[in-house]
């Protein structure tokens, strides 16, 4: 067996601790008497409807928007919206401006649906992570506020609005059979457009809704009939939603909430308490039992348990800029107990082809290395198969709603959290129980006074 050197072990332990503090705990420093969030802990979570409660609002169209030459239209209080003037499709766009909204600020936990026949736009969503005064009010403003979309040039300073757009909707080019997105300009944006595009030819230009970039494409042509085509890896559904979205910041008209009100927790933050002290006192109980079973490869295992939920947590909250904040509900909860769980058995299945090869004759060193090695493919088999059907709750429930036809779309928070916190708990364990654990226990072994095979679930010295 190739060692790996002593010091790497507590180097690997240490760096985990640390990683686990930060990550449970979170990092907060003081502006004056203002305290700033650096990295979020585990009480900085945004907890899901079913355990913390939230908000249900409906919103309807409202004001006519003035801008340009069709001020004149509009009296000085403003117009308010016919219902029969709205259409399904501003319906719709009016909609991806709500949850692009709320994908952007970390809530995955929503129900959100569209009442074409009262022109009506219905969305359950929980409250923020330092909510203290619970007022519905205050929570969905954000959420009604008018939509400006903006298109940037390369240096991010806006260069047109989406009081230019006319239109966007997706099609397919009939070339090469693949999905688009057609943006017409209007009268005022076509001239303003043709300049853009000269000026900025082999250049991209961000389009964003509000401060949420939503397409980057390259501007490939002087375009001067004010019809644009953006072209990219789309699909019907990814088409349909882009377009969805640009129409969504040039919309005739305002949003408003018609009613609001606050939803009630099903579980509650007594529980979500007792919850967590459980959790403490199962992973007592489990470190016990791995130390007393294992000795030493129990010992690292608990480690790499701690990395594990570590890991998974940060993930949640964001501790990385990879991932976007999170809304963590009862499934997303129970998803990382499956994937801790996982984590156990995989360090089990590694202890336990150890003890096979010291009944079998093998050195300390040479046990490790067999044992470390055959017990790999059963970790992976088992793994990789929840792998991919994390990623398919994820597709099917996430915001893609691949499948919300067929399912609906008020499960999408829940099963979507669950799948999300399997994946990245999953992910989690192969990082810490499958790699780390393997370097940590391959380093250990070098320490002489380690060197014995009963600490190593063998017989004798």
């Amino acid at each position: 067996m190739k060692r790996i050197p002593k010091p790497v072990f507590f180097i690997v332990a240490i760096l985990i601790l640390l990683f686990a503090c930060s990550a449970f705990i979170g990092v907060k420093y003081y502006e004056g008497d203002v305290q700033q969030t650096a990295v979020k802990g585990l009480s900085d979570i945004r907890w899901g409807i079913d355990i913390r409660g939230g908000v249900e609002a409906t919103f309807k169209p409202d004001e006519i928007k003035s801008s340009g030459t069709d001020n004149a239209t509009a009296d000085s209080e403003g117009a308010d919206a016919k219902d029969s003037e709205i259409t399904n499709e501003q319906i719709d766009s009016a909609k991806s401006i709500i949850e692009t909204r709320m994908v952007s600020q970390g809530i995955t936990d929503y129900e959100l649906y569209s009442d074409y026949g009262s022109k009506r736009i219905i969305v359950r969503f929980p409250w923020k992570e330092d909510t203290t005064d619970f007022d519905p009010v205050s929570a969905v403003d954000e959420l009604a506020a008018t939509a400006h979309l903006s298109f940037r040039n390369p240096d991010g300073e806006e260069v047109m609005d989406g009081s230019a757009v006319e239109s966007a909707s997706a099609r397919v080019n009939t070339e090469n059979n693949e999905y688009m997105v057609l943006l017409e300009l209007n009268s005022d944006g076509k001239q303003k457009f043709a300049d853009i595009t000269e000026e900025y030819l082999g250049k991209a230009i961000s389009i964003y809704m509000d401060d949420t970039l939503l397409s980057a494409p390259t501007v490939q042509a002087h375009i001067t009939d004010g019809s644009a085509q953006i072209t990219g890896n789309f699909d019907a559904e990814s088409a349909t939603k882009l377009a969805n979205q640009i129409n969504g910041g040039a919309l005739p008209f305002t949003l408003t909430v018609a009613s609001y009100s606050g939803i009630s927790p099903t579980l509650g933050q007594n529980s979500l308490t007792a919850m967590g002290y459980a959790a403490i006192i199962a992973f007592i109980l489990i470190a016990l039992f791995m130390i007393i079973r294992y000795r030493v490869p129990g010992f690292i295992a608990v480690i790499a348990l701690v990395g594990q939920m570590a890991l998974s947590v940060a993930a949640v909250t964001r501790f990385f800029g990879v991932f976007n904040s999170f809304t963590m509900t009862l499934p997303g909860i129970a998803g990382l107990i499956l994937s801790v769980g996982m984590g156990v058995d995989a360090n089990i299945i590694t202890a336990e082809r150890i003890k096979e090869e010291f009944k079998s004759g093998k050195t300390l060193d040479s046990a490790i290395e067999q044992g470390t090695k055959n017990s790999l493919s059963a970790i992976i088999d088992g793994n990789m198969t929840v792998v991919i059907v994390s990623i398919i709750l994820m597709l099917v429930f996430g915001p893609s709603n691949i499948l919300s036809f067929i399912f609906g779309q008020s499960t999408t928070g829940t099963i979507y959290a669950f799948g999300y916190t399997l994946l990245m708990g999953t992910i989690s364990n192969f990082i810490m129980g499958v790699w780390l654990s393997r370097v940590m226990l391959k380093s250990i072994v070098g320490i002489k006074f380690l060197r014995k095979k009963w600490l190593f679930g063998g017989v004798g010295k």
